[in-house]
């Protein structure tokens, strides 16, 4: 009776494991994936090639992924997240987040376009310089970090019914300028759900 017993227990331990697999493996393609939606997954986007998507750092990041970096500098980091407020109220703490290292305004060097993709407006925001890191956040209030020589790119997506989406992607301005390239390609790539 004690034998039937362990071999029961044991075959429920082993079935356990092997239904467990999948999950497993399920997590592991979540990870490695490199599509991801806005607004409700009603727009899709795909990251480049090599891009890793990661667990967010953050409570307000929807989806993150982590850059590979140039050379022996940190990786680049991209957060898409939800986003409020104006779109020209963002882009302008945005350039509050860096500081030029011979004291211009950092507005007069950063570039922004608008254009038009899958039925919504995309500003692009192109800003470098000293990067005020807040690496527990804006609200965290913790100390900021200097960061010279990063570079960010961004996307302000509006849509028509979902609102606003942030695509940030930071980090060393020699990681950001090898990878810019794919951002704009993935951001120019993005399509309706189901197209």
């Amino acid at each position: 009776m004690r034998a039937t017993i362990t071999a029961v227990a044991l075959c429920f331990v082993f079935v356990s494991c092997v239904a467990a697999r999948p999950a497993a493996a399920q997590a592991v393609v979540a990870e490695d994936t490199r599509a991801f939606g806005i607004a409700g997954d009603t727009l899709l986007l795909e990251a480049p090639t090599g891009w890793k998507r990661v667990q967010p750092k953050s409570g307000i990041v929807e989806t993150e992924f982590a850059i590979p970096s140039a050379a022996d500098m940190a990786p680049g980091r991209m957060t898409v997240m939800g986003a409020g407020g104006s779109v020209q109220a963002n882009v302008d703490r945005w350039y509050g987040q860096f500081a030029q290292p011979d004291g211009s305004a950092t507005k007069d060097k950063a570039t922004t376009k608008t254009i038009k993709l899958a039925g919504c407006t995309v500003t692009m925001v192109d800003v470098a310089g000293i990067y005020k890191d807040m690496p527990g956040g804006p609200f965290a209030g913790g100390k900021t970090v200097e960061r010279p020589d990063y570079r960010m790119l961004a996307a302000i997506v509006e849509t028509p019914e979902a609102g606003s989406h942030f695509i940030k992607f930071y980090g060393p301005a020699a990681t950001v300028a090898k990878q810019a390239d794919g951002f704009r390609t993935m951001i120019e790539g993005m399509v309706p759900a189901g197209k």
